[in-house]
């Protein structure tokens, strides 16, 4: 430990093997070891006793849509990072639509990282994205780093990334598995999308029933059927619906190569408390009744789903209309999303382990990024939250940094304060101070 530049030190560190009191040192950026509390720090390095807060590894959200360059107004790489490194977020990884141009070919990511190379606060990598037409593209992003491929199985809400149909899913995902990488789906069925009741309107109870469970349901069981055949591996995005569970148990247990992801906004908020007319709260799909949430954290803790991930998806306000069937259906989540998830895990009887699991070490793995993130071990990037579990604030939107404060948690009282973030031994926010920009843009290890 000769070349020790800093050890952390802290009652409770989440480690891999479970919370206990620990120091942790840093050199380089990198983890170098975990040692017991009362390790003496190696001369020259700076100590930095959190006392009883909370030791977390930086959390990782694999689904952000930052909208930059072209959409800026909704959100960028500046304000979406400083909001994730708020909230104890260490990395993002960008969705490639909602920017113009989309990340639909390496030209078009070229311009995307250009644009956020000086603007990250926090580490960023890049899906690519599948569209009708663009096969051909797959493979060449792949080979520029992108960590995996996004598809629409339904309209995506803008006109520049169509969604496929079953057969060109079927053409985008043989092409993908060719070379063994990952398609994450948003999974939802445009035929029962088109029949279900479309009365618009403010009327929270009739664009729940614009979405129902079966377009998700049907969705997931055809694409579970062509990763079969396939052998391809496939990710499920923001998972709503509870009844489409049992299908992905059963595919997972048959040797399917499946993941799941849900988001804060349906573990802890429920259809039955959306006042009509607060498309604050609207998104795709949508949230649901509180027995559906329930089914959820059960899967949660049982396995069923691997991860939890924002969907952080802004715009600007005037786009958040009273009626339902026309406003822009997203939730802006970056900067809570560590708080909201905690204080309803807490009070199901999770503990800080789990969060951890969900947020951090199973996203990393799911974006092939867990060499370096999602742990605190050695050999793993110093990126750390630091935060306070007992202590609670108000959700006021005046204190959020993304563009636009537009916030379905307004009012609410979290628990969880995140102290400070900390990103490869450098600390980039404490109490709501930030250091200039110092994340890195990250590419697919081969």
């Amino acid at each position: 430990m000769s070349d020790a530049e800093l050890v952390l030190r802290s009652t409770r560190v989440v480690t891999p093997e479970g919370t206990r009191p620990a120091s942790v040192v840093v050199a380089g950026g990198t983890i170098t070891a975990v040692l017991p509390q009362d390790t003496e720090a190696p001369p020259g390095a700076r100590l930095e006793d959190l006392g009883d807060d909370v030791l977390l590894p930086g959390l990782v959200d694999t689904h952000v849509h930052v909208n930059d360059p072209g959409r800026t107004e909704w959100e960028g790489f500046w304000t979406a990072t400083r909001a994730a490194a708020a909230g104890g977020i260490t990395t993002l990884v960008d969705m490639p639509l909602n920017s113009l141009p989309p990340t639909t070919t390496v030209d078009n990511l070229r311009i995307k990282q250009d644009v956020a190379r000086d603007k990250a606060h926090i580490d960023v990598g890049f899906w690519g994205g599948s569209l009708p037409g663009n096969v051909k593209d797959l493979r060449p992003l792949h080979e520029a780093g992108v960590l995996g491929f996004k598809a629409f199985l339904s309209p995506s809400g803008v006109e520049e990334f169509p969604h496929l149909t079953q057969d060109e899913l079927a053409r985008s995902l043989a092409e993908i598995a060719s070379f063994d990488g990952l398609l994450v789906v948003h999974a939802e069925d445009p035929r029962h999308l088109a029949a279900a009741p479309q009365h618009g309107g403010p009327k929270y109870a009739d664009f729940l029933a614009s979405r129902p469970h079966h377009a998700e349901d049907t969705a997931i069981a055809a694409l579970i059927d062509r990763a079969r055949r396939l052998d391809a591996r496939v990710h499920v995005l923001h998972l709503s619906s509870g009844d489409a569970l049992p299908l992905i148990a059963a595919a997972r247990a048959d040797g399917v190569r499946i993941t799941v992801e849900t988001c804060p906004h349906y573990l802890t908020l429920t259809a039955e408390e959306v006042p009509d007319g607060a498309s604050e709260f609207k998104c795709c799909p949508p949230i649901r009744e509180a027995a559906n949430q329930d089914l959820l954290w059960q899967a949660l803790a049982d396995g069923t789903i691997d991860c939890v991930v924002t969907d952080h998806s802004p715009s600007t306000a005037d786009l958040k209309t009273d009626d339902f069937a026309t406003a822009w259906g997203g939730i802006s989540g970056l900067q809570l999303s560590l708080s909201a998830v905690w204080t309803e895990a807490r009070r199901r009887g999770h503990g800080l382990d789990d969060v951890v699991r969900w947020m951090s070490a199973h996203t990393a793995r799911l974006a092939g990024l867990d060499a370096r993130k999602g742990a605190i071990a050695p050999g793993r990037d110093a990126d750390f939250a630091v935060l306070a579990p007992e202590e609670t604030f108000t959700v006021d939107p005046a204190a959020l940094h993304h563009r636009n404060r537009v916030t379905a948690y307004a009012g609410r009282t979290l628990h969880g304060v995140v102290r400070s973030t900390w990103l490869r031994g450098e600390r980039i926010v404490a109490d709501g101070e930030f250091t200039a920009p110092r994340g890195r843009l990250l590419t697919r290890t081969p």
